[in-house]
């Protein structure tokens, strides 16, 4: 547990100001930012109390703005497991007030897509859902990855929603507020509920 408690320390993270990087007196700053990301593009917006982990696997597209309480975590390590984590976010995407996104694999998000506020997507959990996990205390347990998240284009996720490992939302589709999201969603469908299911299909 010490072990664990001291790596937990060592995460890289960073705290970002509010603002908006457009531009020439801004450039610097953009630059800056650039840096820090395995790319960002123009005219990036991101609210206050950003928190980002291995930024240098992240890659944002051009138009992108977030609320306040960004949390983008990208793990390369954890309790002695080593990652490969990608986050993909695509051209013209808005996201709401305290949305979390964690990665040990893939989590994609493509062009054109709108979240609200309290969205959780994550490609991974702590521990398999086992006896064996339950002798262990969560914090401690392995991280355990069902499969990469793929959110299409023009996708708009409502308030509150989770988006869970593995799952792969389709172009247009809907996810309604508080909605739990475990199984794929094909293009052009509602979804509501938990675990989410289909309302209907736009055609």
């Amino acid at each position: 547990m010490l072990a664990l408690n001291k790596l937990l320390a060592k995460i890289w993270y960073k705290i970002i100001t509010s603002g908006t990087y457009r531009g020439m007196q801004h450039e610097a700053e953009r630059q800056r930012l650039s840096s820090q990301f395995g790319q960002l593009g123009a005219d990036a917006h991101f609210g206050g109390h950003v928190t980002l982990i291995n930024p240098q696997y992240i890659t944002i597209g051009n138009n992108f703005s977030a609320n306040y309480n960004l949390r983008l975590e990208a793990w390369d390590y954890y309790a002695g497991q080593k990652f490969k984590p990608q986050i993909s976010i695509g051209d013209n995407v808005s996201l709401g007030t305290d949305v979390h996104i964690g990665c040990i694999d893939k989590v994609t998000i493509g062009n054109n897509v709108l979240m609200a506020s309290r969205i959780y997507i994550s490609d991974h959990s702590h521990g398999d859902i086992n006896a064996e996990a339950l002798a262990i205390p969560p914090l401690q347990r392995f991280l355990v990855s069902k499969g990469p998240v793929i959110i299409e284009d023009n996708v708009w996720i409502g308030e509150g929603a989770c988006v869970m490992p593995g799952v792969h939302i389709g172009k247009n589709a809907i996810i309604g507020a508080n909605a739990v999201v475990t199984k794929n969603v094909p293009a052009n469908a509602v979804m509501g509920g938990v675990p989410a299911k289909i309302i209907k299909i736009i055609s």
